[in-house]
């Protein structure tokens, strides 16, 4: 276990420079964390208390020197999707149910940690990923828009509330829709000219300055209300046995998605910045930052790819920006607290819509469909998944169109016949190579995956078919197994029976370029020194051109 490891590597002439960067970070969440628990359906408090002690908890346990942790709006998505089937927002056990999941979510990745489990977010496929998170950023941008207009919608299921929204269009309050927009407008605009200036902030001071100089609260503009001021205190949540067995599938779905982006952002960072990172190591400090949030009064934390752009953008690299935002963020709530009461909530509601923007991947979804048809279809059932079924039965729908799509490929994986190119310096595959030469009698044949319970039946079914339609007829059958990793006990059981209908029909068996671990496998299986002859175990497939050339094998000796 390694602490403070994100943040080594700062000099004492970095400080003003990543100082800065905290109190730019500070800025940027005080409004995002305040949206995003009003996308959760959660107090303001919950989005505040997040920012303080679950970011010093990452801070001290992480390996990323700039990984941002905090809550974010695909979490909170998930997490108002999944109490909502519990508990109305309204109702104060909403609230303890948010508390729990956040313990849960602490527990997953402390299991996680605990047993490596850290692969298992490698089966959250890039395409799945765009589709489900495009799809809750639609979700959440649809949510807000509400916000904007000044409307209620008591239509349920996505389609029918962007009906009601359209046919409510006429009852929007105008001041509200100047804010929401206004804000937008904003961020967008010093984003593209002074993208060194937090536009949210600026948009906020800006809105509630007009809001209170207008007194548009009074004309029914929804403003944010009292914050109770004071740093959050220990809690722990009142629920029965049977919430928290209710609420741990929206706990491993919200972990799941941490793990996948978490990994995924924190790597690309660590490879451009030059620093190694250890990916366990980083689930325990998710594991750290929610279990500090869910005793302290927040919610689920998980990874910010805005926040940690904006920090690499502005010159950090370290953590040292979270500490600041942090502390920040806790002089806020103990002094300022008077100033956050008039907050529109339209512009928390443009501040959020500009932040989900981003997980719209039109940009991926356009690059899927070019290059890989298969991958971008499976993207849009993810997407639609959510709209139609929600956020939490589109995890598991989305489980399961990765495990189709793995074992879909892993069932056919590439293979070719190869034939020897002149002078036999190296073998290519035929079929792409026309001026390279097989040699009569000579079947070599490359299968391009571990051999395996999935592509078992492929392997025996083409093996029969190559030797059954080759002309002239077969004498030797060679397996190239370069790229054969791994052999289950499925795909041995389809060795074997491969090498016996050979021998049936007469035909040598070999292989070739054999890796000392799957000899040894080959061993395990009973494969080895019967039904395959060590003798028959050849280094190159020139070797084996050789020896066929030389003296043909005897379909006996084999």
């Amino acid at each position: 276990m390694q602490l403070f490891h994100g943040l080594r590597g700062v000099k004492q002439a970095d400080l003003p420079t990543e100082i800065l960067a905290g109190v730019t970070l500070a800025a940027l969440m005080v409004p995002l964390n305040i949206g995003y628990a009003q996308v959760a359906g959660l107090p303001a408090t919950a989005g505040l208390y997040s920012a303080i002690l679950p970011m010093v908890a990452f801070a001290i346990f992480c390996t990323s020197r700039q990984l941002v942790a905090s809550p974010d709006a695909a979490l909170s998505a998930l997490l108002g999707a999944t109490l909502a089937g519990l508990a109305a927002p309204d109702d104060p056990r909403y609230l303890q149910l948010a508390f729990a999941i956040t313990l849960l979510c602490a527990l997953v990745f402390f299991l996680f940690w605990y047993f490596r489990l850290g692969f298992l977010a490698n089966f959250l496929s890039k395409a799945v990923l765009a589709g489900f998170i495009t799809g809750l950023g639609i979700e959440v941008l649809t949510s807000q828009v509400k916000k904007i207009m000044g409307i209620s919608v008591e239509a349920e299921g996505w389609f029918r509330e962007v009906v009601e929204i359209i046919g409510k269009v006429v009852e929007a309050n105008l001041y509200t829709v100047v804010i929401g927009v206004g804000s937008i407008v904003i961020i967008r605009l010093l984003k593209r000219f002074a993208p060194q200036i937090p536009g949210a902030l600026v948009a906020l001071v800006i809105m509630t300055a007009l809001v209170s100089g207008l007194n548009l609260d009074r004309q029914g503009v929804s403003v944010l209300g009292q914050i109770p001021a004071g740093l959050p205190s220990l809690t722990f949540p009142q629920v029965t046995l049977g919430d928290w067995g209710s609420l741990l599938p929206g706990a491993l779905a919200m972990c799941a998605i941490t793990l996948a982006e978490g990994l995924l952002l924190g790597r690309s960072y660590a490879q451009r910045r030059g620093y190694p990172i250890d990916a366990d190591q980083e689930m325990f400090a998710f594991g750290a930052a929610n279990l500090a949030s869910g005793l302290t009064g927040g919610f689920t934390a998980g990874t910010s790819a805005s926040r940690t752009a904006a920090m690499d953008s502005s010159g950090s690299r370290s953590q040292v920006p979270s500490l600041v935002g942090a502390s920040v963020v806790a002089l806020v709530l103990l002094f300022f607290t008077n100033q956050l009461a008039l907050l529109p909530n339209a512009a928390l509601a443009g501040i959020v819509a500009n932040a989900v923007l981003g997980l719209i991947e039109v940009g991926e979804l356009k690059t899927l469909f070019r290059v890989r048809r298969s991958e971008f279809w499976v993207a849009i059932a993810c997407l639609l998944s959510v709209l139609v079924l929600g956020p939490l039965k589109a995890v598991a729908i989305a489980f399961l169109l990765s495990m189709i799509d793995l074992l879909g490929r892993a069932s056919k994986p590439p293979t070719a016949l190869l034939a020897g190119t002149p002078g036999k310096a190296r073998f290519v595959a035929a079929a792409r190579y026309p001026a390279a030469t097989r040699t009569p009698g000579l079947l070599i044949y490359r299968f391009s995956a571990p051999l395996i319970f999935a592509n078992a039946e492929f392997f025996k079914t083409q093996v029969a078919d190559l030797v059954a339609t080759a002309e002239p007829p077969v004498q030797w059958f060679v397996l190239d197994a370069e790229a054969i990793t791994d052999i289950d006990v499925t795909g041995a059981e389809a060795l074997e029976q491969a090498i016996a209908s050979l021998e049936q029909r007469q035909v040598g068996f070999a292989m070739t370029r054999v890796s000392q671990p799957l000899r040894q496998l080959l061993t395990t299986y009973d494969l080895l020194p019967h039904p395959i002859s060590p003798g028959r175990l050849y280094d190159t497939n020139r070797q084996v051109t050789e020896a066929f050339l030389q003296r043909p094998l005897a379909p006996e000796v084999v």
